[in-house]
């Protein structure tokens, strides 16, 4: 071997590792980068002796990552549905709490009976009036809350819709990067990291699987079978709405549901979208909070039924379906339409004794009898008891909560520990230091070795 050889040997070999030291440090500082890959630097021997660097490889098992973020998938809906059934709750509290429905219907019970002990009191008819329209609000409320939490859903899908085109968009850019620069030798590892965390936030939304394409690039397709981005980003469409009540459905057509590309898709949980945040969003929008809305007009329609049996037709029951006698074939968002009739409130032009004669009485009868106060009493506590149609409804949504909380315990402790078995395949410190403490010695052997050719050369030239 000639000293020149020698020396280029010796050159190659200072070079690979002070690229090496750069990939070492790039990792140690990097180790708790989201999307950060721990890359290693590709040596190769070359024929004329020395070595060659071949380029940058990030360590990455594609395999974990994919499951990784199916279960990130699955747990941005299970939260999507627990932040839902929490604000149901809050909106239909639970029996026993202070303002629940449960409470409100015990209320007016007690003030009902309170007033058959003295019904010529018109301070006792008028906490019967008071609780009566208590109980009224107090279904106004949650039925208007509902619409609140399905609009505010309705609000979250748009978002969701514009991040995910957003999304798709950065990544087919970073695609178009990465491409690039392999095709003029540039390293894209870090290119690479980018598209894996910009990737990582898009799985949240819709559970998506990557495809390796050629030059680097990347395609992305759902679980569902929906291709996303190949080349080019699909467009998903949504049209928001500004408010949504009880009476406006998907099914309906007074809501939208999702396009691809322009084609209509299923936006449920077994759509080409569903299985993650997205679709949990219109779970929430078109199942939960329609669900309970049903379940609340159903106890408000047996209110009203229960309470205006009592009045024959055409005057109307103390609880009015907004004014007038109940409407069987509109029920939907009766909750919400409920009210205390005019007749029996002096400030809107009744009178109170109508409490204990009945709306349909057109003058006061003898104080001491009260035969519609009775007939109250008897109504309510019929069976099956409005009491335990309430409760039932109260438990129903905690119960909905509590099974969207099980959901939650469950997808966060599967993606947490795949989570941690792919930190365990990043970035060693301890490893990373030993392997810079044999760069520094590699690095050593190669400049003792340009120092003795310089001796040599030097002593040659002596002679």
């Amino acid at each position: 071997m000639s000293l020149s050889s020698a020396l280029g040997n010796a050159l190659s070999g200072l070079a690979a590792n002070a690229r090496r030291t750069d990939v070492i440090a790039g990792n140690l500082a990097n180790m708790l980068t989201p999307g950060h890959a721990p890359r290693e630097l590709g040596v190769e021997a070359r024929l004329d002796g020395g070595v060659r660097v071949t380029g940058i490889t990030r360590r990455l098992d594609p395999v974990l990552l994919g499951d990784r973020r199916l279960a990130d998938s699955a747990a941005a809906g299970a939260e999507a549905h627990v932040a839902f059934a929490a604000a149901l709750e809050r909106t239909i509290p639970a029996a026993g709490t202070a303002g629940s429905l449960s409470d409100r219907l015990g209320r007016f019970e007690a003030a009902l009976v309170t007033a058959t002990a003295r019904p010529e009191d018109d301070l006792r008819l008028a906490a019967v009036l008071r609780e009566a329209d208590g109980l009224a609000v107090a279904l106004n409320t949650a039925s208007a809350g509902i619409d609140t939490l399905r609009s505010r859903a309705d609000a979250e899908i748009a978002q969701a819709v514009e991040s995910l085109n957003t999304g798709l968009q950065r990544v087919e850019q970073i695609n178009a990067r990465i491409v690039a620069a392999q095709s003029t030798g540039q390293e894209t590892a870090t290119l690479q990291d980018i598209r894996q965390a910009e990737i990582d936030g898009l799985a949240t939304l819709v559970p998506l699987r990557q495809l390796d394409r050629a030059n680097g690039a990347v395609a992305l397709v759902t679980t569902g079978g929906a291709l996303l981005l190949d080349g080019r980003a699909a467009l998903v469409e949504f049209d928001a709405s500004r408010l949504v009540t009880g009476d406006m459905s998907l099914e309906g057509g007074q809501l939208s549901g999702l396009r691809l590309d322009g084609r209509d898709i299923a936006a449920s949980d077994a759509g080409p979208l569903g299985g993650a945040r997205l679709s949990a969003l219109f779970d929430n929008r078109d199942r939960l909070g329609p669900e309970a809305q049903a379940a609340l007009d159903a106890v408000a329609r047996d209110l009203v039924a229960r309470i205006e049996a009592l009045t024959p037709p055409p005057a109307p029951g103390l609880f009015t379906d907004g004014g007038a006698r109940l409407d069987p074939g509109r029920i939907t968002g009766l909750a919400g339409r409920i009210a205390v009739t005019s007749l029996v409130d002096p400030e809107h032009g009744g009178a109170l004794f109508r409490l204990r004669d009945g709306p349909d009485a057109a003058t006061p009868a003898a104080p001491a009898q009260a035969p519609y106060l009775t007939a109250l009493i008897d109504a309510l506590a019929g069976l099956p008891p409005l009491a335990g149609d309430m409760a039932r409804l109260e438990s129903g949504v905690a119960q909905t909560r509590l099974a969207a909380e099980e959901e939650l315990s469950f997808a966060t402790g599967r993606a947490g520990s795949l989570r941690l078995i792919e930190l365990e395949g990043g970035v060693d410190s301890d490893a990373e230091l030993q392997r810079l403490l044999l760069v520094e010695q590699a690095f050593a052997a190669n400049a003792r070795m340009i120092q003795t050719i310089d001796d040599m050369m030097q002593t040659l030239l002596r002679i």
